[in-house]
């Protein structure tokens, strides 16, 4: 799974490293027609339920008068809510959709069709089971191990980064929907909640050790063709099969991640660079 990551650039640089256009932050737009774009502050502990930017594919032509926009950049909240759900609280359990699945699920495919983003990152987090010898633990799935997800519960963890071996931002390869809410006046800006989830596969040999399974990160060479909402089935397949893992460093660190009150630029370094770190607590 994808539960946390970091992404601390502003918009003017995640603009830059997308080779997105100038947006103005905070533009007055109908929240029904597209979602806004805020100035998010650094985020080095991203979990599910919070505000993360996103890129867009061009808008559709509508009318077919025009040409498509540009590509744009702009803030949902991370955990998918399908347009039939009652309640928005069911995001939290929907901050990730199986690469396996996505094309068939009611709750994604839709959003996989039609509404494909990607979703930068400096890093992303994930925790290895520990043996109670401190060795890790061979990585299983929870379809093949019934008891996986007890031990899961139980087990210390290991925390580490991936990201790339450069400073440029990771592409999650994510999904998008729109949702209104119920209880709250349509005309209400508050009744439209756009969010998201990250598309995940099973772990590259490289990662295995670490999580049987792993985000889907689209290289700079397929940002088009995912944002693309012409994009075949097969191409998108193709797609999600590329994520570049011989481009990634993996470095263990800090338990201090564990905790989501934890929230500084240090959560990224090795732990072999930082000193007087001492294990917490692990969620």
């Amino acid at each position: 799974m994808c539960g946390r990551y970091a992404q601390s650039r502003n918009v003017h640089q995640l603009q830059l490293a997308f080779g997105l256009p100038e947006q103005a932050v905070g533009e007055e737009a109908d929240p029904r027609a597209w979602p806004p774009l805020e100035e998010l502050d650094p985020d080095y502990n991203i979990s599910p339920g919070r505000p993360v930017q996103a890129v867009f594919g061009p808008p559709p032509q509508g009318s077919g008068e025009s040409e498509p926009g540009p590509r744009s950049l702009h803030t949902l909240r991370w955990g998918l809510i399908p347009s039939w759900a009652k309640d928005r609280n069911i995001g939290y359990r929907m901050i990730n959709a199986r690469s396996e699945t996505v094309a068939e699920k009611p709750a994604f495919r839709s959003a996989f069709r039609h509404r494909r983003c990607l979703l930068p990152a400096d890093a992303y987090y994930e925790w290895q089971l520990l043996n109670k010898d401190g060795t890790a633990e061979a990585s299983t799935s929870p379809a093949t191990d019934p008891q996986h997800r007890k031990r899961k519960a139980k087990a210390a963890k290991k925390p580490f980064s991936i990201h790339y071996h450069q400073e440029e931002p990771l592409a999650l390869a994510g999904i998008f929907e729109r949702w209104r809410d119920p209880e709250v006046d349509e005309n209400d800006p508050g009744a439209w909640v756009w969010s998201c989830a990250v598309i995940t596969t099973e772990a590259a040999p490289e990662l295995a050790h670490i999580h049987e399974r792993m985000p889907i990160i689209v290289p700079s060479d397929g940002w088009a063709s995912w944002l693309d909402p012409s994009t075949g089935l097969d191409e998108l397949t193709h797609l999600m099969d590329r994520t570049p893992v011989d481009r990634f460093d993996v470095d263990e660190v800090s338990t201090d991640v564990n905790s989501i009150k934890n929230n500084r630029p240090d959560l990224l370094e090795p732990v072999s660079d930082t000193e007087g770190d001492e294990p917490e607590t692990l969620f």
